[in-house]
């Protein structure tokens, strides 16, 4: 009797350490990720954002995505908002048994730092806290964003320090609440007068602790027939040498010449740039208005419809069917890019932290390694050079003014996602300090 009990218990421990341990977790080291099993993770993505509230609820939906993601050739999927009240359970277990991880920032619509007039307050950082408790427990969550093009327009850098400061608080939650050291990063809108000095201030600093994991790009410069020095590709690649951190393209996939044929995963993921770049995020799986979807779940209906699994028109919920010939297109880019890096044994990264940009006449404001916010202060601005007040200390924080207009994308394809960044045209005046 006691045999067959310690069997059937030990037979049970066996099911639930399968369960738990069904995918290898990734984590960060130097400038790459890595698997838990030694191997250079490289992210072949799609952005999968079904329903504004939340795509990892409905279990049945999530089962069918995941498995014409895995025909895809998808290792990773991003998503934008979630609920964190809800049952993600069925979902996440979609996507890691067909081998996914997920991206998931940790805003909701209510809660995203705003590029002017920009704060870091409790109500934000709570906000973030449930959205990490939700979905840490998970193996297959590769990382967090703290932010989604925050910083739209070239004269909105003075929003950096907040971006830099809710990193340092939900690195410091993360590892107060005990989770796995789940890389946390940011997801920047591709802004040439900001290069590369928003990355490397994210970056930049001798504590690792105020620091970014890891930095995400939304890139539409390839469009159609390009290459690598023409599509600017090579220029992008070049702010990247040197870089501590992993850097890869959070949004990727222009569509202004059709149909797609996702050349520019050749140099992401081939010779060009896989030294340094960490793959790439293809925007998106559901084709909607913007014409940028992977696959349909049925025909457009009346945009006055209201139905479940309906919005704005477009049909989000049934089986997925590939766009053609866009979802073939990426499937065979994908099929042949296979690189595999270095083993995590074999790198020892000696890379150290860029130095913390000056600010410059192009729109950079941010006069280098500026004390950070603190929990509760917000971004004043003024007409005259001013002290910043920090709970760290002060520091002299001063900028030109600056006037801009500008759609999201609009310099890279034209894309607009209503609702997923808060690109506003603003007024940057003379000084900032925190209140």
């Amino acid at each position: 009797m006691f045999s067959i009990s310690f069997a059937r218990a030990g037979l049970i421990a066996s099911l639930a350490i399968t369960t738990v341990n069904a995918i290898a977790t990734i984590s960060t080291s130097g400038s790459k990720f890595f698997t838990s099993d030694g191997d250079q993770f490289y992210i072949k993505g799609v952005a999968y954002q079904l329903t504004e509230a939340d795509p990892l609820i409905d279990t049945n939906q999530c089962q069918l995505d995941a498995s014409l993601m895995k025909t895809l050739g998808a290792n990773a999927i991003r998503v934008y908002h979630v609920d964190p009240t809800g049952d993600h359970d069925g979902c996440m277990s979609a996507f890691a048994n067909a081998g996914i991880y997920l991206f998931l920032d940790l805003d909701t619509f209510n809660t995203a730092i705003t590029p002017t007039d920009a704060t870091w307050n409790e109500t934000q950082y709570k906000a973030f806290g449930k959205v990490m408790d939700a979905f840490a427990n998970y193996d297959n969550t590769l990382g967090f964003f703290v932010g989604n093009e925050v910083i739209a327009l070239n004269n909105q850098s003075l929003a950096a320090p907040f971006i830099k400061a809710a990193a340092r608080d939900m690195k410091a939650y993360r590892n107060s609440k005990g989770y796995r050291k789940i890389p946390i990063g940011y997801s920047a809108a591709d802004i040439a007068e900001l290069r590369p000095m928003l990355q490397n201030y994210l970056a930049c600093g001798t504590n690792s602790s105020e620091s970014i994991d890891f930095f995400g790009l939304n890139a539409y410069e390839w469009c159609g027939e390009s290459d690598f020095s023409t599509s600017g590709y090579k220029t992008l690649d070049t702010y990247a040498q040197g870089y501590n951190i992993p850097i890869f393209f959070s949004e990727t996939g222009c569509q202004t010449v059709k149909p797609r044929t996702f050349q520019d995963q050749t140099a992401i993921l081939g010779s060009d740039m896989d030294s340094l770049w960490s793959g790439a995020i293809v925007y998106e799986w559901i084709e909607e208005a913007n014409d940028y979807g992977l696959i349909s779940y049925g025909p457009t209906v009346a945009a006055t419809v209201v139905a479940s699994g309906v919005q704005g028109g477009y049909t989000r919920r049934g089986t997925p069917t590939p766009v053609s010939p866009d979802f073939a297109n990426l499937q065979s880019q994908w099929a042949t890019l296979t690189p595999t890096g270095v083993a995590s044994s074999a790198y020892s990264p000696t890379l150290t932290p860029p130095a913390c940009p000056s600010s410059t006449a192009g729109g950079w404001l941010v006069d280098g390694n500026v004390a950070l916010p603190s929990i509760g202060q917000k971004e004043v601005t003024g007409t005259a050079t001013a002290t910043s007040a920090t709970a760290s200390g002060t520091t002299s924080a001063t900028g030109s003014a600056a006037s801009a207009t500008s759609t999201k994308g609009s310099a890279s394809g034209g894309k607009e996602i209503a609702g997923m960044s808060v690109g506003l045209a603003a007024v940057m005046l003379g000084f900032v300090y925190w209140l």
